[in-house]
Protein backbone atom coordinates (compact mmCIF):
# COMPACT_ATOMS: atom_id res chain seq x y z
CA UNK A 1 0.00 0.00 0.00
CA UNK A 2 1.65 3.24 -0.89
CA UNK A 3 2.41 5.91 1.87
CA UNK A 4 2.68 9.63 2.04
CA UNK A 5 5.92 12.32 3.23
CA UNK A 6 4.54 15.32 4.35
CA UNK A 7 6.68 19.07 4.58
CA UNK A 8 5.39 22.19 4.67
CA UNK A 9 4.91 24.66 2.44
CA UNK A 10 3.91 28.13 2.89
CA UNK A 11 0.68 28.01 4.80
CA UNK A 12 -0.07 24.72 3.20
CA UNK A 13 1.55 21.30 2.69
CA UNK A 14 3.36 19.24 -0.15
CA UNK A 15 2.93 15.46 -0.02
CA UNK A 16 5.41 12.89 -1.61
CA UNK A 17 2.79 9.55 -2.23
CA UNK A 18 4.85 6.59 -2.62
CA UNK A 19 4.34 3.42 -4.31
CA UNK A 20 7.20 0.93 -4.65
CA UNK A 21 9.61 3.36 -6.63
CA UNK A 22 6.89 5.16 -8.05
CA UNK A 23 6.21 8.73 -6.43
CA UNK A 24 4.20 11.64 -7.36
CA UNK A 25 4.19 15.15 -5.36
CA UNK A 26 0.36 16.77 -4.00
CA UNK A 27 0.17 19.88 -3.02
CA UNK A 28 -2.63 19.93 -0.16
CA UNK A 29 -4.40 22.99 1.34
CA UNK A 30 -4.42 22.34 5.01
CA UNK A 31 -3.59 19.17 7.53
CA UNK A 32 -7.51 17.55 7.24
CA UNK A 33 -6.06 17.38 3.62
CA UNK A 34 -3.42 15.43 4.02
CA UNK A 35 -5.07 13.37 6.67
CA UNK A 36 -8.09 12.46 3.84
CA UNK A 37 -5.46 11.39 0.88
CA UNK A 38 -7.17 7.88 0.04
CA UNK A 39 -5.32 4.49 0.44
CA UNK A 40 -2.51 5.66 2.14
CA UNK A 41 -0.66 2.75 4.56
CA UNK A 42 1.44 5.50 7.21
CA UNK A 43 1.89 8.96 6.81
CA UNK A 44 5.14 10.74 7.92
CA UNK A 45 4.98 14.13 8.63
CA UNK A 46 8.21 16.82 9.24
CA UNK A 47 6.24 18.78 11.80
CA UNK A 48 6.33 18.45 15.84
CA UNK A 49 3.10 16.43 16.89
CA UNK A 50 3.96 14.79 20.14
CA UNK A 51 4.85 18.26 22.49
CA UNK A 52 5.92 19.05 25.50
CA UNK A 53 4.18 20.72 28.62
CA UNK A 54 7.47 22.44 30.21
CA UNK A 55 10.78 21.97 28.77
CA UNK A 56 12.90 20.36 25.81
CA UNK A 57 11.67 17.11 24.08
CA UNK A 58 14.71 14.51 24.08
CA UNK A 59 14.19 13.35 20.61
CA UNK A 60 14.91 17.22 19.47
CA UNK A 61 17.85 16.49 21.86
CA UNK A 62 18.90 13.39 20.60
CA UNK A 63 18.17 14.32 16.65
CA UNK A 64 20.53 17.20 17.09
CA UNK A 65 23.36 15.14 18.53
CA UNK A 66 22.76 12.65 15.43
CA UNK A 67 23.44 15.65 12.52
CA UNK A 68 26.61 16.56 13.27
CA UNK A 69 27.09 19.69 11.01
CA UNK A 70 23.21 19.98 10.70
CA UNK A 71 21.63 20.27 13.68
CA UNK A 72 20.51 23.47 13.71
CA UNK A 73 17.83 22.11 11.18
CA UNK A 74 16.35 20.78 14.33
CA UNK A 75 14.06 23.58 15.52
CA UNK A 76 13.21 22.98 19.22
CA UNK A 77 9.55 21.98 19.21
CA UNK A 78 7.27 25.22 21.17
CA UNK A 79 5.78 23.62 24.45
CA UNK A 80 1.85 22.35 24.10
CA UNK A 81 0.42 25.62 25.95
CA UNK A 82 2.22 27.77 23.44
CA UNK A 83 -0.43 26.42 20.83
CA UNK A 84 -3.16 28.69 22.56
CA UNK A 85 -1.24 32.07 22.24
CA UNK A 86 -2.65 34.59 19.78
CA UNK A 87 0.93 36.27 19.62
CA UNK A 88 4.89 35.66 20.00
CA UNK A 89 5.26 38.15 22.76
CA UNK A 90 2.65 36.00 25.37
CA UNK A 91 4.05 32.72 23.32
CA UNK A 92 7.35 34.02 24.84
CA UNK A 93 6.11 34.56 28.30
CA UNK A 94 3.80 31.31 28.54
CA UNK A 95 7.10 28.85 27.56
CA UNK A 96 9.16 31.26 29.59
CA UNK A 97 7.23 30.66 32.63
CA UNK A 98 6.83 26.99 32.23
CA UNK A 99 10.46 26.21 30.96
CA UNK A 100 12.41 29.29 31.82
CA UNK A 101 13.22 29.79 28.48
CA UNK A 102 11.68 32.40 25.45
CA UNK A 103 10.28 30.78 22.21
CA UNK A 104 12.47 30.89 19.38
CA UNK A 105 11.02 33.24 16.55
CA UNK A 106 11.76 30.00 14.14
CA UNK A 107 9.58 27.89 16.61
CA UNK A 108 6.84 30.43 16.70
CA UNK A 109 6.62 30.43 12.84
CA UNK A 110 5.61 26.47 13.24
CA UNK A 111 2.83 27.26 15.62
CA UNK A 112 -0.06 27.67 13.19
CA UNK A 113 0.72 24.91 10.82
CA UNK A 114 1.28 22.61 14.69
CA UNK A 115 -2.08 23.46 15.61
CA UNK A 116 -3.67 22.84 12.39
CA UNK A 117 -2.00 19.21 12.46
CA UNK A 118 -3.27 18.86 16.18
CA UNK A 119 -6.46 19.68 15.94
CA UNK A 120 -6.80 17.55 12.30
CA UNK A 121 -5.15 14.48 14.30
CA UNK A 122 -7.83 14.58 17.04
CA UNK A 123 -8.17 12.01 19.53
CA UNK A 124 -7.40 9.25 20.53
CA UNK A 125 -3.92 9.45 19.02
CA UNK A 126 -3.38 7.06 16.05
CA UNK A 127 0.03 5.42 14.80
CA UNK A 128 -0.96 5.62 11.13
CA UNK A 129 0.71 9.73 11.24
CA UNK A 130 4.35 9.70 12.49
CA UNK A 131 6.56 12.59 12.91
CA UNK A 132 9.80 12.47 10.97
CA UNK A 133 13.05 15.16 9.91
CA UNK A 134 13.87 15.21 6.43
CA UNK A 135 17.55 15.62 7.07
CA UNK A 136 17.36 12.34 9.41
CA UNK A 137 16.47 10.03 6.48
CA UNK A 138 18.86 11.77 4.29
CA UNK A 139 22.10 10.54 6.63
CA UNK A 140 20.47 7.29 6.68
CA UNK A 141 19.97 7.22 2.72
CA UNK A 142 23.48 8.66 2.13
CA UNK A 143 25.72 9.37 4.85
CA UNK A 144 27.70 12.34 2.50
CA UNK A 145 24.68 14.59 2.51
CA UNK A 146 26.28 17.26 4.27
CA UNK A 147 25.86 20.40 2.25
CA UNK A 148 23.24 23.02 2.67
CA UNK A 149 19.68 22.38 1.39
CA UNK A 150 19.11 24.82 -1.61
CA UNK A 151 22.75 24.99 -2.26
CA UNK A 152 23.97 23.26 -5.57
CA UNK A 153 25.93 21.04 -3.98
CA UNK A 154 23.24 20.05 -1.45
CA UNK A 155 20.61 19.50 -3.68
CA UNK A 156 22.88 17.01 -5.56
CA UNK A 157 23.65 15.66 -2.71
CA UNK A 158 19.86 15.02 -1.95
CA UNK A 159 18.76 13.96 -5.43
CA UNK A 160 21.34 11.63 -5.69
CA UNK A 161 19.73 9.70 -2.41
CA UNK A 162 16.53 9.41 -3.28
CA UNK A 163 17.49 8.24 -6.75
CA UNK A 164 18.47 5.15 -5.47
CA UNK A 165 15.37 4.26 -3.80
CA UNK A 166 12.73 6.24 -5.93
CA UNK A 167 11.72 8.06 -9.06
CA UNK A 168 12.65 11.12 -8.08
CA UNK A 169 13.24 13.28 -11.12
CA UNK A 170 9.95 11.85 -12.84
CA UNK A 171 8.39 13.14 -9.59
CA UNK A 172 10.01 17.07 -10.17
CA UNK A 173 9.03 17.05 -13.53
CA UNK A 174 5.39 16.90 -12.89
CA UNK A 175 5.46 18.57 -9.23
CA UNK A 176 2.67 21.03 -8.77
CA UNK A 177 3.28 24.16 -10.51
CA UNK A 178 5.22 26.44 -7.69
CA UNK A 179 6.79 23.70 -5.26
CA UNK A 180 9.98 24.73 -4.12
CA UNK A 181 13.14 22.26 -5.09
CA UNK A 182 13.68 21.84 -0.99
CA UNK A 183 10.27 21.07 -0.10
CA UNK A 184 9.64 18.60 -2.61
CA UNK A 185 12.45 16.99 -2.07
CA UNK A 186 12.16 16.88 1.88
CA UNK A 187 8.75 15.31 1.38
CA UNK A 188 9.94 12.39 -0.78
CA UNK A 189 12.94 11.72 1.93
CA UNK A 190 10.06 11.69 4.79
CA UNK A 191 8.13 9.43 2.38
CA UNK A 192 10.68 7.14 2.31
CA UNK A 193 11.03 7.25 6.02
CA UNK A 194 7.44 6.04 6.15
CA UNK A 195 7.90 3.29 4.00
CA UNK A 196 10.83 2.07 6.20
CA UNK A 197 8.52 2.50 9.04
CA UNK A 198 5.66 0.62 7.55
CA UNK A 199 8.00 -1.88 6.74
CA UNK A 200 9.20 -2.29 10.44
CA UNK A 201 12.66 -1.31 9.47
CA UNK A 202 12.35 2.31 11.13
CA UNK A 203 14.24 4.05 13.53
CA UNK A 204 13.68 6.80 16.17
CA UNK A 205 14.78 9.08 19.05
CA UNK A 206 12.58 9.91 21.83
CA UNK A 207 12.57 9.01 25.31
CA UNK A 208 9.37 6.48 25.36
CA UNK A 209 7.19 9.77 26.45
CA UNK A 210 3.89 11.00 25.57
CA UNK A 211 2.84 14.21 25.69
CA UNK A 212 -0.90 15.73 27.74
CA UNK A 213 -2.77 14.44 24.50
CA UNK A 214 -1.07 10.85 24.38
CA UNK A 215 1.13 11.54 21.42
CA UNK A 216 4.62 9.67 21.43
CA UNK A 217 7.24 12.94 21.88
CA UNK A 218 9.87 11.41 19.22
CA UNK A 219 11.34 11.63 15.57
CA UNK A 220 11.27 8.52 13.29
CA UNK A 221 12.75 7.72 9.86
Amino acid sequence: MPVLGVDGWRGAWVGALLDGRSVSLLALPDAAAVLAVPDVDLVAIDMPIGLSEDGVRACDVEARRLLVGAGSSVFPAPLRPVLACADYRTACEVSRAASGKALSVQAWNLVPAIRSLDDALGDPPTDRVVEVHPELAFRALEPGVRDRKGSARGTVQRLRALRAVMQVEAALADAPAGTPMVDALDACAAAWSAQRLADGRGECVGDGRTDTRGRPMRISW
